[in-house]
């Protein structure tokens, strides 16, 4: 693992994006097949939700595979798909999922615990008048925020896991640990990557809004931007897993 400056944040950013525009129309497609399997996987009763968050690995390594594929030259189909979710990778990235369960488990009890009342109940369609109070306080939203960073943190330490598992064949403890001290010692790469993404993000939205004065139009364009920043992300954090680890060899995949 190297030592990389902090804005090499930044310059993950860019090679995700021009990864991106090298194949969208794939890209898209791709997003929207896993879209809608995890929609179809949770639609089953009970078990439904639990089961697509152990398989967040999966998923995650169709985006890792594709961006390997577009990064040698390759063509991508739909088939890249199915990268996570054959043996005998499949057992190794769901015990990697398990871990997420057990994280997003944390997160709602720390907001069961941390979170205000006044922000636990807020209701959705809330108006305040000019000489109204806010319904909750500096402390309550410092709370919030607080529990939003702890959210990010831990996501942020587990997003080279799958990868980790799949490419490097290591055990799902072994991805993890290796996978932390990545994102611990590359903490300012990761903090330019969030804010510079984060940044983006928000400057294209706030252009979207004031260019388009029907509502419902804005809507539909905000909701295509959002994907288009999800894959910009999958393909930066592909941009980070080869400059720390190495670019995916042959002698790293796994067989199929």
């Amino acid at each position: 693992m190297n030592n990389l400056p902090a804005l090499t944040g930044w310059a993950w950013l860019k090679r995700g994006m021009a990864l991106f525009r090298k194949q969208p129309a794939a890209l898209m497609s791709l997003l929207f097949a896993n879209i809608l399997l995890a929609i179809g996987i949770s639609a089953l009763p009970f078990i439904g939700p639990i089961l697509v968050v152990v398989l967040i690995p999966s998923f995650t390594m169709a985006f890792m595979q594709a961006c390997l594929m577009i990064d040698n030259g390759d063509r991508v189909t739909l088939g890249v798909l199915l990268t996570g979710f054959r043996k005998p990778v499949l057992g190794g990235l769901c015990k990697i999922g398990v871990i997420y369960l057990g994280v997003f488990l944390i997160l709602a009890l720390a907001t069961l615990l941390i979170a205000p009342d006044s922000l636990r109940q807020l209701p959705a369609d809330i108006k305040i008048g000019p000489g109204d109070k806010l319904p909750f306080t500096a402390s309550d939203f410092m709370a919030a925020f607080g529990l939003l960073i702890l959210e990010t943190v831990l996501l942020l330490a587990l997003c080279f896991t799958a990868p980790l598992t799949y490419w490097k064949q290591m055990s799902p403890g072994k991805a993890t640990f290796y996978s932390f001290f990545a994102v611990l010692r590359s903490a300012r790469v990761f903090g330019v990557l969030v804010l510079c993404w984060f940044g983006i993000f928000l400057a294209a939205t706030f252009l979207v809004v004031n260019l388009f004065s029907t509502i419902m139009l804005a809507q539909v364009v905000l909701m295509w931007l959002m994907f288009l920043f999800i894959l910009f992300w999958q393909c930066a954090i592909y941009a980070g897993y080869r400059d720390i680890f190495g670019k995916p060899g042959d002698k790293d995949l796994q067989p199929a």
